[in-house]
């Protein structure tokens, strides 16, 4: 390491990957914007992602690199979603760290969330500052979302193209190979590496404890609102990919003029389809997330809650959790939904469950039809996955459970403990411009704060999340031990809403996930 003037705030370190000029503020230093695999462009749009020669010189690492095309939603706007240029050359990663030594801290490596659509590792709600001042070793990565990573093309033009629909694990895959052979330039510690991720990348998190590629690459996972009941079969992602080349209005044997269009026609086609699937309308049934994995039978050679039940993470300490009222992200702004009756939520139960409806409608008999219908979705899409990886996990290794119940204050409070809530409080960024009017702000939340990152760092640390704000901190198991975070101390809790998990045992696995 070769440290410039303190004064300018700039650091120059020499890693496998080359050499990087990076920046120091407030006792950290921090490495933007720097690549991990070749850009993703020309000819190796859609590839699998190739490995990257060292660069010559000093490259700048102070200022974050592109993200992926993508639209901005909702969410990203509340949890502020600002993150600069787009480019299919995204291909980048950040890090926060200590210092530039050796002294061996846990790694974390951060996988964003966003239906596998939107986000990057650069959103100002995903600054590693906080996690990383506990003396750890904080990354962001970006992969490539939507029809650049998740498609099925192989399938859908019968072998003109490579892409599998997959590709966006297979980014997370070689970014994690790079922390591997790099990070021990930063502080961090190769052979103590956990990943985490919400949402979509909650659910990559799975992705990456079923696939074989990624074996040894990380040895601890954090799974926030997102678990393994996810993965296209082939023909789905197959119909996805050509639906994007119907809207663009070129034929499966064109290749070279899909390999040609400009990547802004197809953010255009991507945007298109996704409203399609939001609103319901037109023809194609792809269900609310059209772009995610393939199962493609190399990268995710099954769907990954059937391969993690078969042992593929044996020894990976897992936690994983979910917030109480995840599903009020998505409806507490459809008015249509606010004033459901009780009879049209049972409408939608029954055609849900079918045979199964009446335990269903059993097991959410109270509140007025809005809360018993975002109960229900929020178990279906996002609880019961979470506890069955739970299970399936608990065979293997360590698991543990968490629950966050902090509700936004967010006009009234009608978004409650909803999906993302957790994200500010992790990250320590929940008090910082537009996100403080959705996360809260005070004593309350700032004693949240402290004692989610003390836990998830425990976690990182060592595989067990207990601390002195949590106390004992037992694995989930047979009792189902779930940490609550929320107003007041961390507490636990056994078993939490187990009426409502065992409701859904009878009802097919391909109606549970998101």
């Amino acid at each position: 390491m070769d440290k410039r003037s303190e004064d300018t705030g700039t650091i120059t370190l020499d890693t496998p990957a080359g050499r990087l000029a990076g920046a120091r503020a407030g006792g950290l230093f921090s490495f933007k914007g720097v690549p991990y695999a070749k850009p993703p462009v020309g000819p190796l749009r859609w590839r699998a992602p190739e490995p990257l020669e060292p660069w010559a010189g000093t490259r700048n690492a102070t200022s974050f690199g592109a993200a992926s095309p993508q639209a901005p939603t909702q969410i990203t706007a509340l949890t502020g979603g600002r993150f600069g240029v787009q480019s299919e050359d995204c291909l980048y990663l950040n890090i926060w760290t200590p210092g530039c030594d050796s002294a061996k801290r846990p790694v974390m490596v951060w996988i964003h969330g966003g239906a596998f659509a939107v986000g990057a590792g650069s959103q100002t709600i995903y600054d590693g500052s906080a996690l990383a001042a506990q003396d750890a070793v904080i990354v962001t990565i970006n992969y490539r979302l939507g029809a650049f990573g998740f498609l099925d093309l192989a399938d859908a033009t019968d072998g003109r193209l490579e892409g599998t629909g997959a590709e966006g694990v297979a980014d997370q895959i070689a970014a994690l190979r790079w922390v591997k052979h790099n990070i021990a330039c930063f502080g961090g510690d190769p052979g103590n590496v956990t990943i985490f991720g919400e949402s979509a990348g909650g659910m990559s998190v799975a992705a990456l404890l079923a696939s074989p590629s990624a074996k040894g690459l990380f040895h601890k996972a954090i799974a926030q609102s997102g678990a393994g009941h996810i993965g296209h079969e082939r023909d789905r992602g197959a119909r996805a990919a050509r639906a994007v080349m119907e809207i663009l209005g070129i034929a499966p044997h064109d290749v070279e003029r899909l390999r040609a269009a400009p990547f802004g026609e197809i953010l255009k086609a991507q945007i298109t389809l996704l409203a399609e699937m939001r609103s319901g309308a037109g023809p194609r049934k792809l269900g609310s997330l059209p772009f995610q994995p393939t199962v493609d039978g190399t990268i995710i050679p099954e769907r990954p809650i059937d391969a993690i039940r078969k042992g593929s993470a044996s020894g990976i300490a897992l936690m994983a959790g979910t917030t109480k009222e995840e599903w009020k992200m998505f409806s507490a702004f459809v008015p249509q939904l606010r004033f459901l009756s009780v009879e049209n939520f049972a409408s939608r139960a029954t055609r849900l469950a079918e045979e199964e409806a009446p335990e269903l409608l059993a097991a959410y008999a109270e509140g007025s039809g809005y809360e018993r219908f975002n109960a229900m979705m929020t178990d279906k899409a996002f609880a019961v996955p979470a506890a069955r990886l739970l299970e399936a996990q608990s065979a293997y290794a360590p698991a543990y459970a968490y629950r966050f119940d902090w509700r936004s204050k967010l006009l009234g409070g009608i978004m409650g403990s909803c999906h993302a809530i957790e994200l500010g409080f992790v990250f320590g960024t929940y008090n910082g411009g537009m996100q403080r009017s959705f996360f809260g702000k005070g004593p309350e939340a700032d004693a949240l704060s402290v004692a989610a990152i003390q836990s998830w760092i425990a976690f990182a640390r060592s595989g067990n999340p207990a601390t002195n704000s949590s106390g004992a901190w037992p694995q989930y198991g047979s009792a189902r031990n779930t940490m609550i975070f929320g107003d007041g101390a961390p507490h636990l809790a056994q078993a939490p809403n187990d009426a409502r998990r065992t409701a859904w045992d009878r009802i097919s696995e391909r109606r549970i996930g998101p």
